[in-house]
């Protein structure tokens, strides 16, 4: 009986060695693989983010455009350039009146787009009764791609 238990006490110390881990080549094959799929996946994800915020941008146009459609039915005109975005926040002062100015006003604070910059507000447009432009990514006017200008005219 001692002896067999010898032999489980040797069996069990060898099992224990035999499962000692991984071996350094094992942890290189797994690291190289997980860095080969963070390289193939990476710059989809990067280019979806991107979309993403030119999506966002363009709901915000359309979002800011209702409140500048709103701002018109309760004072008849949309506000001027001097008076610009700031007019759907707080009472603007100046020319044109805003005589019926909806208490609290049209937004909750200044919109900016997806990349956090001021939206090009000029009263009247070039092609209608104003002009609501993203410069884009590089908040500069032209550019392709997600640095490309959203206009509220082309949603």
């Amino acid at each position: 009986m001692k002896r067999q238990l010898r032999v489980r006490a040797r069996s069990g110390v060898m099992a224990k060695r035999q499962q000692s881990g991984f071996t350094l080549l094992e942890m290189m094959i797994v690291l190289v693989i997980l860095g080969f799929l963070i390289g193939m996946i990476a710059p989809n994800l990067l280019s979806r983010a991107d979309e993403a915020k030119v999506t966002v941008s363009k709901a915000q146009l359309r979002d800011v455009v209702t409140a500048l459609n709103l701002y018109k039915l309760d004072n008849n005109h949309y506000p001027s350039t001097a008076q610009g975005l700031n007019a759907l926040i707080e009472k603007p002062s100046g020319l044109p009146e805003a005589k019926n100015w909806k208490r609290g006003g049209y937004l909750p604070k200044k919109p900016v787009d997806a990349w956090g910059n001021d939206y090009v507000y000029i009263s009247p447009g070039s092609k209608g009764d104003f002009d609501l432009i993203s410069l884009g990514s590089d908040g500069v006017e032209g550019g392709e791609g997600d640095a490309a200008d959203l206009s509220a005219a082309n949603l």
